[in-house]
């Protein structure tokens, strides 16, 4: 790809250009809101990994954004991470925190109570919000901001239970991809480096590292090695995308964590009657929702899957004799879930609406014949104009088409 087609892809371009989402210096740099455009997509792969978490058995929680400066010094990352975290907040005697991560509360929520055996593996999801105190001059659009909607979970289970739970996140990781339209370019196990960033405990490193390789080469994967890289805390499985300039950047991950669990003095009861201390399996399928929607901006340079646009059927009458037949079918395809809008009126007649809706999947035309026969005359993003369907059709094909999530705008079988 040039450089002007480079240019073309940027998502932050193309982001303002489809009003998907935008920035004001009154709220700050890394701090993007969502249009409605945005918003929709946002919700619909949001809708999309809450659906394969809960068919993974996964149970979804929900945490504060804040917790106390203790909170962190316990988990760690006030030693170890507190130069990416936001200062404390003074409430009286207590100092509080915007959490740069999901885990530490996790933690506490599996030991708010007793646990035993019969309940591992537990895993635990949240779509949550944490906060990094990113330089200004690293910035930028969607890919690297200091407000995260991340999709996170943890998964806490016995030893013996860890490689196979980390395997079948790594592979939820690839269905999602391929669902997406996602390809990294790489897999990448990420070591500890030297320096005090990282917790000092070889054994639990060397452990956890041999495991993590141990689910890549199980899978077949290819990767690298790479010191640096890790949490604090862990190695990692780091899946890597790049955008149309070549930068790379990490999506998804997976991670074995010996440390959170000893810290916070985790423990359930096992078959023997005793006490024992779970594994933490850290896993985000699809990453951040900010850096996947950039990712995918620019993939797909705005014209989205059909499941995933922001609209997925523009009515258009072809005078205003047909604006309540084209209401009609809107009306209806929000009732059957999909996302729908009723072209306003344009210079330049049809050929110019169709234009301006040229992102959209389902154009539906509605002129005289159509509002006699109770039909629609479906143009499709890609060119394709289709023979009129009954409206009851058209509308119950297309939904059929978005709730399976097909990468195909039209299904001629079906």
């Amino acid at each position: 790809m040039d450089r002007e087609e480079t240019a073309m892809h940027d998502h932050r371009r193309l982001g303002r250009e489809l009003e998907l989402f935008g920035t004001d210096p009154l709220i700050g740099a890394g701090l993007p809101y969502w249009l409605p455009a945005g918003a929709a997509v946002r919700q619909a792969l949001e809708d999309y990994v809450r659906e394969a978490e809960r068919r993974a058995g996964y149970r979804h929680v929900y945490s504060p954004v804040l917790g106390k400066k203790e909170l962190y010094r316990i988990s760690g990352h006030w030693a170890h991470y507190s130069e990416d975290m936001f200062p404390p907040m003074s409430l009286g005697a207590e100092e509080m925190v915007l959490r740069p991560s999901l885990c530490p509360h996790h933690a506490l929520i599996f030991r708010s109570r007793g646990r035993s055996y019969r309940e591992l593996p537990l895993r635990m999801a949240e779509l949550g919000a944490m906060y990094r105190s990113e330089p200004s001059g690293v910035l930028g659009g969607l890919t690297r901001v200091r407000s995260i909607q991340l999709n996170d979970a943890h998964v806490f289970c016995t030893l013996d239970q860890a490689v196979d739970e980390a395997r079948a996140a790594l592979e939820m990781i690839g269905a999602a991809h391929r669902d997406l339209g996602v390809r990294p370019v790489r897999h990448r196990l990420s070591l500890p480096g030297p320096g005090g960033k990282y917790v000092a405990n070889p054994e639990m490193w060397e452990r956890a590292g041999a495991m993590l390789a141990d689910v890549l080469d199980k899978a077949g994967i290819e990767y690298e090695a790479a010191e640096g890289e890790a949490a604090f805390y862990g190695p990692k499985i780091d899946v890597q995308i790049a955008d149309p300039a070549g930068r790379e950047t990490t999506l998804s991950t997976v991670q074995i964590d010996f440390h959170q669990p000893e810290v916070f003095g985790l423990s359930y009861t096992g078959a023997d009657g005793g006490s024992h201390r779970p594994v933490m399996v850290h896993r985000s399928v699809i990453g951040s929702v900010e850096r996947l929607v950039a990712h995918l901006i620019e993939h797909y340079a705005g014209a989205f899957p059909g499941w995933l646009a922001p609209v997925q059927v523009v009515a258009l009458p072809l005078s205003d004799a047909e604006v309540p037949d084209a209401a009609a079918l809107v009306e209806r395809c929000v009732d059957a879930g999909l996302r729908a809008e009723l072209a306003g009126p344009v210079e330049g007649g049809l050929g110019a609406r169709i234009r301006q809706a040229r992102l959209v999947p389902y154009q539906a035309v509605i002129g005289p014949r159509e509002v006699a026969d109770g039909a629609v005359a479906l143009r499709l993003r890609d060119g394709r104009r289709l023979d009129p369907l009954p409206v009851a059709e058209a509308v119950d094909r297309i939904g059929a088409l978005t709730a399976r999530r097909s990468a195909e705008l039209w299904d001629a079988a079906a």
